[in-house]
């Protein structure tokens, strides 16, 4: 799998690409807009990991390009641009995620994956299946081994959340961003809360708990 870093700060690129091929990827730098806009067009990559400023065209510039040429390469952002507004101005640009700088590496990890996840499966599928739980996202209903399991609005998404990663490990810091939309720690327990609730609720009752807690890193959901 090939990742693109498209970072004018050549130190943290490095750093980048080695945890990187550490990790298993395969890896390509360029320091600028202009060359990573050609590095991209040259195509062959699985996924790109842009920095928001960057010199020669920013990396807004950049996506809209690469968009414009018909290339649907999963962009992941990184930006010390945590703003709301500069969130949405990645997003609208053609960006599938944006991560705030300074991240944690093993966040940067499972994003790339489950990006790169996004591209193989092509198409988007109307109901996710993990084990014996299964989702349907049409009729917003869920089922394990059969039996219906009622849950709330914000239980849904957040299941819906951890059956798309199921396998990985999900911390609290993407919970937050991607199922309660917020970008900084409010320091309440509404987490634990809907984690203990939605346990009770996919768990209680059969022979397997699939909702596992993992110590420092966040949750799993394991098939």
């Amino acid at each position: 799998m090939r990742i693109l870093i498209i970072e004018d700060d050549l130190e943290a690129a490095d750093a980048m690409s080695r945890g990187l091929l550490d990790a298993g990827f395969e890896t390509q730098i360029a320091g600028d807009g202009e060359a990573g806009l050609e590095a991209a067009r040259k195509g062959g990559f699985d996924v790109l990991v842009v920095d928001r400023m960057i010199p020669k065209m920013d990396g807004v510039k950049v996506v809209e390009a690469i968009r414009r040429d018909g290339d649907q390469t999963p962009v992941l952002f990184l930006s010390a641009l945590g703003e709301v507004g500069d969130r949405v101005a990645g997003l609208k640009a053609g960006g599938d995620d944006y991560l705030v700088k300074p991240y944690a590496f093993a966040e940067l990890i499972a994003r790339v994956e489950a990006l790169s996840r996004r591209r193989e499966t092509g198409s988007v599928s109307t109901s996710l299946k993990v084990g014996d739980l299964e989702m349907d996202l049409l009729g917003r209903s869920v089922h394990r081994a059969g039996q219906e399991i009622d849950l709330q609005p914000r239980e849904f998404q957040l299941l819906e959340f951890l059956m798309r990663h199921a396998g990985q490990s999900v911390t609290r810091t993407m919970l937050l961003e991607k199922v309660w939309e917020y970008h900084f720690d409010p320091q309440t327990n509404v987490i634990d809360v809907h984690i203990s609730r939605l346990r009770g609720k996919i768990d209680k009752g059969f022979p397997r708990a699939m909702l596992q807690t993992v110590r420092g890193a966040g949750y799993r959901l394991e098939a």
